[in-house]
C-alpha cells in the first residue's frame, strides 16, 4: 500500500485498504455521527427546558396554557396570538388538559422525534443512485443540520408545529403508498399550513392526479370541518387575518421572510404592495412550479419538494422563521460542473438556515435589504434560479476533478498527512471563499468579545491584573519601553498623525490585499497562506480567553496616552463606545502584529523581487512600533502575536506538508532538451525504406 510520507498518492491509503477494514472505519464514522446527532439533540432539550418557565414554549402558552386561548370562550384570533388556522385549533382544542400536565418535556420530547423523524425520512428520499456511503451516514447528518437549523430551534423555543406539515408533505411522498394516502397526508399539512396546496399542481403534473385531487378534498373538508365547528373563527381567519395578514407580529417584521414582509420592509404600501406581491408571487409560483415538475420528472423528487416548498416560503402573506424548513431542504441539489464548487450551494444553504443573518453579511447601510431578507433571496433562489443539475448530465455524479499537486513528505514520520487536505492548485470558488471569510471573521468577532465575559466589573479587574503582571515581567526583561515611546510620539505631532492612521488603516487592508493578489496569482500559495492565517487566528482566540489583558491605554495610574481614541474616563465600565464594537481587553496576543507578520513572510517567501519582500517586511515592523507608540499593545502582546503566527505556519506544515516548489527543469534538464531540439532539427528522421544520404 502506497505511504503517503513517502510520496504515495494521498487517498491511497483509503482507496487500497481491506473491504473489512474500510467497512470498520465507516461503522465508526457512522457511530460518531450519530453520537452528533443525539448530543446536539440533548443540548437543545437542555436549552429549552433550562430557560424559567415563563420564557420557553411561549406560543404553545398562548395557546393551550392555563390562560391560553383555546380556554378561552369566544375567537381564538381575540388575542392576535393565536398564528394557526381554525383547523389547528379544533385539533389542539381537546389536547389542552394533557398539554397543561406534561407541557415542557412531552411538547419538546415530541418536537424532537418529530425532527428525527424528517431527518430519516429526508435521508431515505435523496436522489438515486446514492453510495452505500452516503446511504448509511446522510441519516445522522440530516438530523444534525435540523438539529442546527434555525427553524427547529425557533420551534422548540417557542412550541410551534410548524414542523409537522413538512413531515406530513415528505410522508406522503416517500413513506405511504397509494395516491389518496399520500393525498390525503398533503391534504392534512394544508389545512394546518395553506401555502402547503401548492403541493397539488406538482402532484398533477407529475401524473399523480389521485393525490392531487386527494389534497384538495381532504384540505376542504378539514377547513369545511373548522368552519362548521368554528364559523366566527373561520371567518376571522379566512376573510380578516389572512387577507389582512394580521396574525401574530406586524408583518414587516425580519422574522416574516415572505415576498409580503420584504415588500412592506422596502416601504411599499397600500394597493401597490399587494399589486406587486401578487404579481410578484404568481410568478414565482409559476417558475417554481414549472422547476419543481422538471426535477421531479427527472427522478429528483425530493430536490422538487424542496422547491416547492421555496415557493411557498416566498408566497405565502407571513412565513415565520419556524416556518422556513423548507429551504434547508433545498442542498440535496447538485450545482456546478467541477468539483470545486460542487459545495458553493450547500454550504450557503446551510450558514443561511443554522447562523443569524447578521453574520452573513457586514453590518452596512447598503447591505441591509439583502441582509434583512437573505433567507427570502435562498429560497428564491432555489426556486427560479439555481441551476441544478440533471441526473442525465454527464456532471451530475462526475464532475470536473480538483487539480492536486504532488504529494509531499513530512518530516514528523510519526503523524500522516491528512487526505482531505491535500494541496489544490486550482483556484477556489470565490463564492465560497467570501462566505467563509465573512463567517469565520463574525465567529472570531462574537467570540473575542465574549472572551473576558464582556467588560463587567470581575472581567475588567481581572484584565488590569494580568496587565501589572505582564508589566512587571517587562521590567524585570528591561524591555518596559511602552511608556517612554509613547510620550516621545506625542512630542512630535506628525508622528503620532502618522501612526494613528498606521494603526487604524492597514490591519484589515493589507492581509485582505495580500489575499486578493494570492487568490488571482497564486491560487495555490493562497490556500497554504490562507490556512496559516486561519490556525493563527484560532490559537489568537484561546489567548484571548485564557488570559484577558488590559493594554496600557486602559491601564489606571501608569500614565499613558490614547493617542487614537482619547482620553478615557476610567470611572465608566464599559470606557464610552468602543466595547460596543470589540473587545478591549482581547490584547494578549496582538493579532494587529501577528497578521501584519503573516503578510511579511508570505510576502517575503513568495514575492520575485527582493525589493518587494523588503517592502513586505516593513509592514511588520511599521505595526509593532505603531501598536507600542499608541498604547494599545504591550511589547509582550507582539511576542505572543509572533508565537500564534509561528504555530500557524507550523500546523498548516504537519498537517499538509512542505508548501510545494513550482515545478521548473533544472539547468541540465533544459541543456537536454535544447540539445535534442537541435538534433532533430539538424538530422530528420529518415522516411520508412530510405536511408539517409
Amino acid at each position: 500500500m502506497a505511504n503517503v510520507e513517502h510520496g504515495g498518492r494521498p487517498g491511497d491509503a483509503f482507496g487500497t485498504a481491506a473491504p473489512g477494514a474500510a467497512k470498520a472505519r465507516l461503522g465508526l464514522v457512522r457511530a460518531g455521527l450519530w453520537l452528533i446527532a443525539a448530543v446536539l439533540a440533548v443540548r437543545q432539550v437542555a436549552v429549552v427546558l433550562g430557560t424559567p418557565k415563563g420564557e420557553r414554549l411561549t406560543d404553545l402558552e398562548t395557546w393551550v396554557g392555563p390562560n391560553g386561548v383555546l380556554h378561552v370562550k369566544g375567537s381564538l384570533y381575540d388575542s392576535t396570538q393565536f398564528t394557526g388556522t381554525p383547523f389547528a385549533g379544533l385539533v389542539l382544542k381537546p389536547l389542552t388538559r394533557s398539554a397543561e400536565q406534561a407541557l415542557g418535556w412531552g411538547w419538546t420530547f415530541g418536537t424532537l422525534l418529530l425532527v428525527a423523524a424528517l431527518g430519516v425520512v429526508a435521508a431515505r428520499a435523496l436522489p438515486q443512485p446514492v453510495s452505500r456511503r452516503t446511504a448509511l451516514l446522510a441519516a445522522p447528518v440530516a438530523i444534525s443540520l435540523l438539529m442546527l437549523s434555525l427553524p427547529v430551534r425557533n420551534t422548540l423555543y417557542l412550541g410551534q408545529t410548524s414542523i409537522i406539515p413538512v413531515l406530513l408533505v415528505l410522508l406522503g411522498c416517500f413513506a405511504v403508498r397509494g395516491e389518496r394516502a399520500s393525498g390525503v397526508l398533503i391534504g392534512l399539512a394544508a389545512a394546518l399550513q395553506p401555502t402547503v396546496l401548492l403541493f397539488a399542481p406538482l402532484l398533477w403534473f407529475t401524473g399523480r392526479r389521485r393525490a392531487a385531487a386527494s389534497t384538495g378534498i381532504t384540505f376542504a373538508a378539514g377547513t369545511a370541518l373548522a368552519w362548521a365547528a368554528m364559523p366566527h373563527d373561520s371567518y376571522t381567519y379566512w376573510v380578516h387575518h389572512l387577507a389582512g395578514v394580521g396574525l401574530g407580529r406586524p408583518a414587516d417584521d425580519l422574522a416574516n421572510q415572505s415576498l409580503h414582509g420584504a415588500l412592506l420592509r422596502l416601504g411599499l404600501e397600500g394597493p401597490l404592495e399587494i399589486g406587486l406581491f401578487l404579481a410578484l408571487g404568481a410568478a414565482v409560483a409559476v417558475l417554481g412550479l414549472r422547476r419543481a415538475v422538471r426535477y421531479a420528472r427527472d427522478g429528483q423528487l425530493l430536490l422538487a419538494v424542496a422547491v416547492t416548498g421555496c415557493v411557498a416560503v416566498a408566497v405565502s402573506p407571513t412565513t415565520w422563521q419556524h416556518q422556513l424548513l423548507w429551504v434547508l431542504l433545498a442542498l440535496v441539489g447538485r450545482v456546478g460542473k467541477k468539483a470545486g464548487d460542487r459545495y458553493v450551494w450547500p454550504v450557503a444553504v446551510i450558514l443561511v438556515m443554522t447562523l443569524p443573518a447578521k453574520m452573513m453579511l457586514p453590518n452596512m447601510a447598503a447591505l441591509y435589504p439583502l441582509r434583512d431578507n437573505v433567507v427570502l433571496l435562498a429560497a428564491l433562489a432555489a426556486a427560479t434560479v439555481v441551476p441544478f443539475l440533471s441526473r442525465t448530465s454527464e456532471y451530475y455524479r462526475s464532475p470536473i476533478p480538483t487539480e492536486y499537486a504532488q504529494p509531499v513528505p513530512t518530516r514528523w514520520k510519526h503523524v500522516p498527512l491528512l487526505p482531505f487536505l491535500r494541496r489544490v492548485l486550482t483556484r477556489p470558488n470565490l463564492l465560497l471563499e467570501l462566505l467563509l471569510i465573512r463567517v469565520g471573521y463574525s465567529a472570531y468577532q462574537q467570540v473575542r468579545l465574549a472572551a473576558t465575559g464582556g467588560t463587567n466589573a470581575g472581567g475588567r479587574a481581572t484584565a488590569e491584573e494580568h496587565g501589572e503582571q505582564v508589566h512587571a515581567i517587562e521590567k524585570f526583561l528591561q524591555i518596559d519601553v511602552e511608556r517612554w515611546v509613547n510620550h516621545a510620539v506625542v512630542d512630535v505631532p506628525w508622528l503620532q498623525s502618522f501612526f494613528d492612521f498606521y494603526y487604524t488603516s492597514f490591519h484589515f487592508v493589507v492581509p485582505l490585499s495580500v489575499l486578493g493578489i494570492l487568490y488571482v496569482r497564486r491560487p495555490a500559495e493562497y490556500r497554504w497562506a490562507r490556512a496559516a492565517l486561519g490556525f493563527a487566528t484560532l490559537f489568537a482566540l484561546v489567548g484571548f480567553w485564557l488570559y484577558p489583558l488590559a493594554p496600557p491605554r486602559l491601564m489606571p495610574g501608569l500614565g499613558f496616552i490614547d493617542t487614537v481614541h482619547g482620553v478615557q474616563d476610567f470611572s465608566q465600565p464599559d470606557y464610552g463606545t468602543l466595547t460596543a464594537l470589540t473587545n478591549q481587553y482581547a490584547a494578549m496576543p496582538s493579532l494587529h502584529f501577528g497578521w501584519s507578520l503573516w503578510c511579511g513572510l508570505v510576502i517575503a517567501i513568495l514575492a520575485p523581487k527582493w525589493w518587494m519582500k523588503a517592502l513586505g517586511l516593513l509592514h511588520p515592523l511599521f505595526t509593532v512600533s505603531a501598536i507600542v507608540a499608541t498604547a494599545n499593545h504591550w511589547v509582550l502582546d507582539a511576542v505572543g502575536g509572533a508565537a500564534v503566527v509561528g504555530a500557524g505556519f507550523a500546523l498548516t506544515y504537519l498537517l499538509q506538508g512542505p508548501r510545494p516548489r513550482p515545478l521548473a527543469k533544472s539547468a541540465a534538464e533544459t541543456a537536454d532538451s535544447a540539445e535534442s531540439a537541435d538534433v532533430s532539427i539538424a538530422e530528420p528522421v529518415p522516411a520508412k525504406g530510405r536511408t539517409p544520404n
